[in-house]
C-alpha cells in the first residue's frame, strides 16, 4: 500500500517532479502562448464574419438548435461564454480577453490563471462556430491548453520555478500527445489501404495539394522523382518507428528530437497547416532534458535557474553511488581519528602536516632535517 502510495505521489506531486523539464517546461509554454496569441489575433479578423448575428454561421442559431436538442445538458455538450450573450460586442471581448491573457502568459505572469482564460476562451469559440471549429489542431491545442493548466508553475511571477518542477504526469500526458500525432498519422496511412502510400507515390503532388502550400512549396514539387519516393519511405519510418525512441533513455529521445524535429520544420516550410504543427513542434521539446538545453541558454541567464538542475548531468544511480561512498569515507575518517585520539595524538592534525612534522609529532621517531633542492648531500647520512 505504501509502494502504490509513493507511485501515486510520484506521478502526481509537483515536489517529486521532474526536475529535469524545468527549461522544458519554460520553452514550451512561452510556445504555447504564442499560439494562443495568433490563435485570438486571427480571429479579430474573422470572428464576426464567421458567427456574428449577420455572419455565415450565426453563433446565437447554432446554440439555440443545441438548447432545443439537448435541454438542461446544453452547457455540458456546449461549453461556451457565449451562452450569455452572442453579440459581436460578446465575440470581440472574449478574443480581447484571449489575446490579454496569452501576452500575460507570454511574459510568465500568473500563468496558470492566464492559460486558464486561454483554455475558456478558445473553448468558447470552439463549441459555438459550428463547423468552422472541430479540426484537428483545434482538438490538440484544447488537449495542450488542458494539460498546460497542471503542467505550469505555480505563482504570480514563478520564473524558471525550478523548485516547483511540473508532475510527471502531465509532462507524460503532453508527451502521450506528440506520439500521437506521429504514430496515429502512420496508422491511418497503413490501414488506409491507400494505394499511393503502399507505392510510394503519395509525396509525388502533395506540395501542390497541401493546405495553401507555400513558394518553397513549389520548388520541392519540382524534385525529382527518387526524391519524393524517399521521402515518402522516410516518412512512414518517422511516424511509425523512431517516434517510439520517445519510450528510451535521454540520449535516444535526443536523437528522436534531432530527427523529428527539423522534419517537422520542413513541413511547416512548404504548406500552411494553421498552428496544428507548430504545437507538434513545441511538443517535441519536451522530449529534451535540462542537460540537453541548459548549454544553448544564455549565460546571463542559466543563474536563474537552480543548480540542482545540473546534477541531471549524472545518473540517478551514479549519484547514489558516489553520495554512498562519500558516507563511507566520512565514517571511516570518524573511525581512523577516534583511535588516533585513543592512541594520544590528534589524527587529523598529523594528516594535514607534512611529512617531516608528522615524523617529529610522533614518540619513537627521530627528528628530520629538511631536505633542500640544492643540498649535496645524500639523503642518508
Amino acid at each position: 500500500m505504501r509502494r502504490v502510495i509513493y507511485l501515486v505521489r510520484r506521478c502526481f506531486d509537483g515536489g517529486l517532479g521532474a526536475r529535469s523539464a524545468i527549461l522544458a517546461r519554460w520553452i514550451f509554454l512561452r510556445a504555447l502562448a504564442l499560439i494562443y496569441f495568433s490563435t485570438f489575433y486571427s480571429l479579430l479578423f474573422q470572428i464576426k464574419g464567421l458567427n456574428g448575428p449577420q455572419g455565415i454561421l450565426p453563433a446565437g442559431n447554432y446554440l439555440r438548435a443545441i438548447g432545443l436538442y439537448y435541454g438542461a445538458s446544453r452547457f455540458w455538450h456546449a461549453p461556451t461564454l457565449f451562452w450569455f450573450s452572442s453579440s459581436n460586442s460578446m465575440l470581440m471581448s472574449v478574443t480581447w480577453l484571449g489575446i490579454a491573457a496569452s501576452l500575460l502568459a507570454f511574459v510568465n505572469l500568473w500563468p496558470r490563471v492566464t492559460f486558464l482564460i486561454c483554455f475558456v476562451c478558445f473553448l468558447s469559440f470552439v463549441s459555438a462556430a459550428g463547423d468552422f471549429s472541430g479540426y484537428q489542431s483545434d482538438g490538440m491545442l484544447l488537449e495542450a491548453g488542458f494539460i498546460a493548466l497542471f503542467f505550469a508553475p505555480s505563482g504570480v511571477w514563478p520564473g524558471f520555478a525550478s523548485c516547483r518542477p511540473p508532475s510527471w504526469a502531465s509532462l507524460w500526458l503532453l508527451r502521450w500527445e506528440w506520439f500521437r500525432i506521429y504514430f496515429e498519422s502512420g496508422l491511418v496511412k497503413e490501414l488506409s489501404g491507400d494505394s499511393q502510400w503502399r507505392n510510394f507515390t503519395a509525396m509525388d503532388e502533395y506540395y501542390q495539394n497541401s493546405p495553401l502550400p507555400t513558394w518553397i512549396g513549389w520548388y520541392v514539387e519540382h524534385m525529382p522523382h527518387r526524391f519524393h519516393v524517399t521521402s515518402a519511405v522516410l516518412t512512414l519510418v518517422m511516424e511509425m518507428v523512431i517516434v517510439l525512441l520517445l519510450f528510451f533513455p535521454r540520449r535516444l529521445r535526443l536523437i528522436c528530437f534531432c530527427i523529428v524535429t527539423p522534419w517537422e520544420i520542413g513541413v511547416i516550410l512548404t504548406g500552411n497547416y494553421a498552428f496544428l504543427n507548430y504545437i507538434v513542434l513545441a511538443l517535441g521539446f519536451l522530449l529534451l532534458d535540462d542537460v540537453h538545453l541548459r548549454p544553448i541558454f544564455p549565460a546571463r541567464f542559466r543563474f536563474l535557474v537552480d543548480e540542482s538542475t545540473a546534477e541531471t548531468r549524472r545518473p540517478p544511480r551514479i549519484r547514489r553511488i558516489v553520495s554512498a561512498a562519500g558516507v563511507a569515507i566520512a565514517a571511516h575518517m570518524d573511525r581512523l581519528r577516534d583511535n588516533s585520539r585513543a592512541r594520544g595524538y590528534d589524527f587529523a592534525a598529523n594528516v594535514a602536516t607534512g611529512a617531516g612534522d608528522r615524523a617529529r609529532s610522533l614518540p619513537h621517531c627521530e627528528s628530520v632535517r629538511p631536505v633542500r633542492r640544492d643540498d649535496a648531500r645524500p639523503l642518508r647520512d
